[in-house]
């Protein structure tokens, strides 16, 4: 885990040149924060896949940058520290990607032997989701919190808003069809179904629908992600990059 010390050195002091900060928890890709990242917005992506040294990429002359920060989530000390560290700064908006690999339906035939070893394994990972709504709350912006159809809306609350990624594949341009990372995986204009529910808070403006079609049945690109690697998970949790754009316009304020 990231102790306050090294918050202190991933914060760069140049948010004045910024139009504000954007955090991510729970993101390895950084997808989410790219279209804030190209408007000019300080983005940081928190994760504990991330480097322990940490990364950054830089968009363009504009001051935009996402920041990638090993950090155990799971840990509320870390939570405690990324307030800490954020507090003073104009965060703008905020966004979190819980794990859902013990709260997800999809995996609801492995819960009975989950709950054999562990009676509170859905306990705790409920804990961690409503730990990412504590800590926006706290922030006071506007965020939302991501998983597929899950426990969380019967052990937390109901989702706010449910969409499926091709509802936003309007929103990515022609020349930008095909997925820049994994092509051969995501459909072009993210044109695929996968039920995806938020929960919302702080004055988050859901942004309106610009589909792509209106039934792409099942998933074929999900038949070639089976198994438990890390590629897949991360394939599988991608945020749709229509989606993506979407929230950033309808949730700026310039």
């Amino acid at each position: 885990m990231i102790n306050e010390i090294d918050y202190k050195n991933c914060i760069k002091e140049q948010h004045h040149e910024v139009k504000g900060v954007v955090v991510s928890l729970y993101d390895y890709t950084g997808s989410a924060l790219k279209p804030w990242a190209d408007a000019g917005y300080q983005c940081y992506a928190f994760d504990i896949q991330h480097d322990q040294h940490g990364s950054v990429t830089n968009y363009h002359d504009n001051g935009g940058s996402i920041e990638y920060i090993h950090a155990d989530l799971h840990d509320n000390k870390t939570i405690r520290s990324i307030h800490k560290m954020l507090s003073s700064l104009p965060v703008k908006f905020a966004m979190a990607f819980p794990v859902c690999t013990d709260m997800a339906v999809s995996g609801a035939a492995h819960f009975s032997n989950k709950a054999k070893a562990d009676p509170l394994f859905q306990v705790k990972a409920v804990k961690h989701a409503k730990a990412c709504s504590y800590l926006f709350n706290l922030l006071n912006v506007p965020y939302f919190i991501e998983n597929p159809v899950s426990v969380l809306a019967t052990k937390w609350r109901k989702p706010d808003h449910y969409f499926h990624p091709y509802e936003y594949g309007g929103y990515i341009a022609y020349s930008e069809a095909k997925h820049p990372r994994w092509p051969d995986y995501i459909a072009d204009f993210d044109a695929y179904p996968k039920k995806t529910c938020l929960w919302v808070g702080g004055g988050f403006v859901m942004p309106d629908k610009v589909s792509v079609g209106t039934d792409f049945g099942y998933s074929t690109q999900h038949k070639k992600l089976g198994g438990k690697s890390k590629k897949t998970k991360d394939i599988r949790s991608a945020t749709p990059r229509g989606f993506a754009i979407a929230v950033h316009q309808s949730n700026s304020t310039a």
